[in-house]
Parts: structure tokens; C-alpha cells; sequence
């Protein structure tokens, strides 16, 4: 017969509990007589402790039905009701019939009264509920260090995620490409500098701004990915088209900050724009409510060193936010990344 497992800490609760349950209970059942007699102590103790054995077998199948029967952390208070009644009544029948045992053997010393039978139930009883107690404080030991245990983790990707947002909001090589950009245009045209001047203040006076909030209105982030496509367009020319299709209604719903920007950021990053192959990225939103950001695939042939930031980080924020993930599409035509609104 395989042994149920209930707790890893069973076997260390029988050395302490069993000895003490075993000649307290032989004593309330037999009197002096239990220790007074070596035949009759030698007797006792081993049918107690087979059957000691046996109870505590059944009590873990009761406990394992229980668990699973309630297995939410917070329901500990009707969890341990169920246990302690089924376990008791279970406990009861077998010191009930502890006793009429040692009344058909005869057993030596032992004297059949109700009074000894209910101070045995009644200790049996009081054994239980410290079981019970002791079993219910592990367990939810257990719960609060699994869940603090989850909170760390959850802390450290939300400071690994600002982090790599901070990272991304002063990109370094973006913003020497957008002053070697701004430099070509004042010596060609100082009234276009002046204007891609003001689209790259308003870019990154929103990157610095993004970490307020854990989420930001779609309509802010359409707004803002327009000063940042103003940008990429000055370098790109007509090699790329950003077009937006958002239902109406879409605008007023929520997503992460610079979600947007990084997803457009990384179809740049990973894909040929050129005259003869333009790039087009589109922003469109569907009854799901989901923002589909897609591009047409046409990856650079040497692969772009990436460090995963960009696509990485949209994930960790919705996980942080315990919401339904974005998802990653590919076939040979286009990619797409469905992001969800909250």
C-alpha cells in the first residue's frame, strides 16, 4: 500500500505526537493499570500505535480530499472547519472502538466505563484540533512565503522593465541620428529644421514624461507616435509609410506607455527601407479590443544586433499589469504584434 504524503513534515509531527497521544489516551482508557503492568503497557501500546498508524493514514486522505476540494489560500477558515469535523469524527470512531477491543480482550487493568470513553474522545478531539492548527499554519506559511516569493519576482521585472524603458527613452544612437538629421536640414532648409527641431522636443519631452503612469490614453500615444514618425520619415523620405486605421471609440482605451514607439521602433530596426523597397507600418484596432501593429516583412539580410528590449519589455509591463499578453505574428509576407487595450 503507497503512503499518502500530505506534509513534509508528517513524520516529525508523529515523533512528537505520537508518543504523547499513545500513553496519555492508554492511561484515560485503562488507568494506572496502563503503567503498572508491563504485559498490559507492552499490549496497549502496540494496538494504539498500529492503530495510531492507520488513523493518521485516513486523516491524510480526509486532509488531500479537503485541500482539494478548497485549494484557495483564502478560504483557510472553511478548509480547516471541514478537516477538524471530518478528522475528529474519524479519530472518534477509532478510539470508540479502541475501546470496545480492550473490552472483548479482556485487556488486563481495564475497566469499561462511559466516563473513560468520553475523557478518551475528548482528548482525541483536542489532539485533533492542534493537528489541525498545526497542519492550517504550515500551510498558510507556505502560501505567504510562495506569494512573497512572487512579489519579488514581480518587483524585479517591474524595476528591470523601467530600467530598460529609461534605456529606451535616451537611446543614444537614435538621438545622434536625429542631430546629424537637424544639422543636414538647418544649412538646407531652416524653416524644415525648425519644425523637425520642435517634433524632436515634443518626442522626447514625452519619453521623459512616459514613466508617470502605468498606462496612458491610445489617443496620447497616437499623437506622440506622430512626432515620432515625423522623425523617421525626415531620414527615410518616402521609403516609409506609417498608416493609422483606429475605430471609433479605440482612442479613449488604455496600453503600457512608448508601447507604440518601440513596436515601430523595432520594424525600422529589423527591416530594409529603401525607395525601391519601402516599408509601410500600419496601426489598426479590431472588436477585440486590440491594437495590431503590422509591417510588411522584408528583413535587412545581416542580422541587426538586438538586445530583445524593445519587444521584451512591452510584455513584462502587461504581465506586471496581469493582463492577457500581447501576441507575435509572422508569415512570409508581414509581421504583426497584437497588443491588448485595456
Amino acid at each position: 500500500m503507497k503512503f499518502l504524503a500530505y506534509s513534509r513534515y508528517d513524520w516529525l509531527l508523529q515523533i512528537i505526537v505520537l508518543p504523547l497521544y499513545i500513553s496519555i489516551l492508554n492511561w484515560l482508557l485503562i488507568g494506572h493499570a496502563y503503567w503498572q503492568s508491563w504485559p498490559t503497557f507492552a499490549l496497549a501500546t502496540g494496538i494504539v500505535l498500529a492503530d495510531s498508524f492507520l488513523n493518521w493514514y485516513v486523516n491524510n486522505s480526509i486532509a488531500l480530499k479537503i485541500n482539494q476540494l478548497h485549494p484557495d489560500p483564502q478560504e483557510y477558515v472553511v478548509r480547516a472547519f471541514r478537516r477538524f469535523m471530518a478528522c475528529s469524527i474519524s479519530s472518534m470512531l477509532h478510539t470508540t472502538v479502541l475501546f470496545f477491543l480492550y473490552w472483548l480482550m479482556a485487556m488486563p487493568g481495564f475497566e469499561p466505563t462511559l466516563t473513560r470513553l468520553g475523557l478518551a474522545l475528548l482528548f482525541t478531539t483536542i489532539i485533533v484540533a492542534i493537528v489541525v492548527i498545526t497542519y492550517e499554519s504550515m500551510d498558510t506559511f507556505g502560501n505567504w512565503q510562495q506569494s512573497r516569493k512572487e512579489v519579488d519576482t514581480l518587483s524585479k521585472a517591474q524595476l528591470q522593465a523601467q530600467l530598460d524603458t529609461l534605456r529606451q527613452q535616451v537611446n543614444p544612437h537614435f538621438l545622434f541620428n536625429s542631430l546629424n538629421s537637424l544639422i543636414s536640414l538647418i544649412g538646407e532648409d531652416p524653416g524644415k529644421a525648425e519644425a523637425f527641431a520642435e517634433e524632436l522636443s515634443t518626442v522626447y519631452r514625452y519619453l521623459l514624461r512616459s514613466n508617470e503612469n502605468p498606462l496612458t490614453p491610445l489617443a496620447d500615444e497616437l499623437a506622440f507616435i506622430q512626432s515620432y514618425y515625423h522623425l523617421l520619415k525626415t531620414r527615410h523620405g518616402d521609403a516609409l509609410t506609417l498608416v493609422t486605421q483606429i475605430q471609433p471609440g479605440s482612442e479613449a482605451m488604455h496600453l503600457p506607455p512608448l508601447t507604440l514607439q518601440l513596436l515601430v521602433e523595432n520594424a525600422v530596426k529589423h527591416n530594409i527601407i529603401l525607395p525601391e523597397q519601402p516599408l509601410t507600418i500600419r496601426l489598426t484596432t479590431n472588436e477585440q479590443s486590440q491594437l495590431i501593429v503590422s509591417n510588411n516583412l522584408q528583413r535587412k539580410p545581416s542580422r541587426v544586433l538586438s538586445n530583445g528590449v524593445g519587444l521584451t519589455n512591452i510584455l513584462t509591463k502587461y504581465q506586471i499589469l496581469g493582463k492577457p499578453s500581447p501576441t507575435i505574428e509572422e508569415d512570409a509576407i508581414e509581421f504583426r504584434v497584437k497588443v491588448p487595450l485595456v
